[in-house]
């Protein structure tokens, strides 16, 4: 077998966050479980489909959960291992949490695939969880008809620091400290469409692990934060919205891309998961008049390893952004606000 010639994204019928369940099956799924409660140490679990679980010890030192595969939608094992862990790693970061362990998740098809390719996924993940400071302490491996890895991650936070959805407030601003458009870029990759600029950027966004959320947790300023990932940003600002009880209004113009993005999506290349999204949430979305159907794929574009959204005091969040920027989010924007009123998203 060469390996050199060997495509991955063959093997998966789909890749990264756009293999997600719709935001509507998944919402059907979860209404026939059992609740939670009542578990009064369980401060966050499935009610607002928040990015991670969080459990307070007696100590009131908070231990966060989560756990996050997927199939790969690059060809290249090693960036596959990498993107896959910061992905994981996001959950922590996005609850205010510092990661502290990973355990792996694997699935190689192994009439498919030689050993070498599996290692080198391993060794993608291992170098993203060195690089966050973490140690990658066991796992499990299975054979698998396609191609899968990821990582349950644990982390903590003190009480205080924990950020969850659901906890927007009227009058906040909206910021979005990464660019969209990994999913439309993912899906010209695998038609061989995909600029090398365009793939550096598109590897670059996903592997660099939203660190930042650790921080902006400990300032009182900021309310809620959650990660843009497989259900685009109308998908998670709609849970943040529903879980806070308010309406979020996004500046179409406002919001960041990825340089070649809207030219890509025009000329056709998006994800069945942006129209899966629509489909689930999109009775919800009030969109101004002129906004076109190449916005909207974007703006419902499945994230894999997406940006943080997050909702701060409005006099704070041009500093707020400066910081994000300064540590190493270019792309960092305010593109909206938090206003009273039916949990919905309004576009201008």
């Amino acid at each position: 077998m060469n390996i050199v010639d060997l495509r991955l994204t063959s093997l998966a019928h789909g890749g990264g966050c756009g293999c997600k369940l719709a935001p509507s099956v998944l919402q059907q799924l979860l209404g026939r479980q059992p609740a939670a409660q009542p578990f009064a140490q369980l401060l966050v679990g499935t009610e607002t489909g928040d990015d991670a679980a969080v459990w307070k010890l007696d100590n009131g030192t908070c231990v966060i959960a989560t756990t996050d595969f997927f199939m790969p939608m690059v060809d290249d094992p090693y960036e596959f291992g990498r993107i896959a862990a910061t992905n994981a790693i996001s959950d922590v970061y996005a609850m205010g949490g510092t990661p502290i362990m990973a355990l792996a998740i694997l699935g190689i098809p192994i009439d498919k695939l030689p050993a070498e390719i599996a290692a080198r996924i391993l060794a993608g993940g291992s170098a993203v969880c060195a690089a966050a400071g973490i140690p990658i302490a066991g796992g499990h491996s299975i054979d698998s008809p396609e191609p899968i890895y990821g990582l349950a991650v644990i982390g903590t936070c003190k009480e205080k620091d924990i950020r969850r959805n659901a906890d927007a407030r009227a009058g906040d601003a909206i910021i979005l400290t990464k660019p969209l458009g990994v999913g439309i870029y993912a899906a010209a990759f695998k038609k061989g469409a995909l600029s090398a600029p365009a793939y550096a950027d598109m590897i670059g966004s996903m592997t660099l692990l939203n660190r930042v959320g650790a921080a902006l947790a400990k300032d009182a300023s900021v309310h809620a934060m959650t990660d843009v990932t497989g259900f685009g940003l109308f998908g998670h600002a709609m849970e943040m919205a529903r879980g806070s009880n308010v309406t979020i209004v996004l500046k179409a113009a406002s919001v960041p891309l990825l340089p070649e993005a809207a030219e890509l999506v025009r000329q056709g290349f998006a994800t069945g998961a942006s129209t899966r999204n629509w489909a689930s949430y999109g009775d919800g979305v009030k969109l101004r008049p002129d906004f076109s159907e190449w916005q909207r794929k974007l703006f419902t574009d499945p994230q894999t390893s997406g940006g943080l959204l997050i909702a701060c005091d409005a006099t704070e969040a041009e500093a707020i952004v400066r910081r994000i920027v300064e540590d190493g989010y270019p792309f960092a924007r305010i593109i909206g606000r938090v206003e009273q009123g039916l949990p919905t998203i309004n576009v201008e």
